[in-house]
């Protein structure tokens, strides 16, 4: 009965070597899975924006830079994916961008993009560039004239009306200091060229 009853505890004795080890490997796993760092899915980009014209022809902006927020660059991205046609242009940017969006205001069938960039605390600006002829063209947006910047005092909104693109922004009132006055103004786009005109209010 010896032999038998020497085998049963060798074979406890196995078993209870092998119990300990899968307990020990276990807690090593967990230590292991727990100590690993969790990644960020974070957007390596300021600003990303995509633009769609149509099905399969696509305007991206992407805006990149390290360090100061206000300088870096942006590219925009064009895809068109029917024609397997694909372009893009690089810019340096002096200013954060907040908006972008596209516009035809020429009715010449060319899309134009519209980059809107906060270059100052509360002062913004825009970049256009029509998409015309396989490239991309610059169209100079007018900085405001020496008339139009007296009392300015920033906060700029761009928008869109029944298809026209507006500036509004605040100016000290000439007659009274502690007040305020809303002026607008229509930007209108020809030749690759535009105007502006003050909207009186109603």
């Amino acid at each position: 009965m010896k032999p038998t009853t020497n085998y049963v505890q060798q074979l406890l004795l196995i078993g209870g070597l092998l119990f300990c080890i899968a307990c020990h490997n276990e807690t090593e796993k967990t230590e292991i899975i727990k100590s690993e760092p969790k990644l960020e899915n974070k957007n390596p980009f300021p600003f990303y924006k995509n633009i769609e014209l149509k099905p399969g022809l696509d305007f991206e902006i992407v805006s990149w830079g390290k360090g100061v927020d206000s300088i870096g660059a942006y590219q925009i991205l064009m895809s068109d994916s029917v024609k397997n046609n694909y372009r893009s242009i690089s810019v340096e940017r002096k200013g954060i961008i907040t908006d972008a969006w596209n516009m035809d205001l020429d009715n010449d069938g060319n899309p134009e993009l519209y980059i809107q960039l906060l270059s100052k605390k509360n002062v913004s600006d825009l970049n256009v560039f029509e998409y015309a002829g396989g490239s991309f063209n610059k169209i100079n947006f007018p900085s405001l004239s020496p008339s139009q910047k007296k009392g300015y005092t920033g906060n700029d909104k761009f928008f869109i009306k029944n298809g026209d693109l507006f500036r509004s922004f605040e100016v000290v009132d000439p007659a009274d200091a502690t007040k305020k006055i809303l002026k607008t103004y229509q930007y209108k786009l020809s030749g690759n060229s535009f105007s502006t005109v003050e909207v009186k209010p109603e």
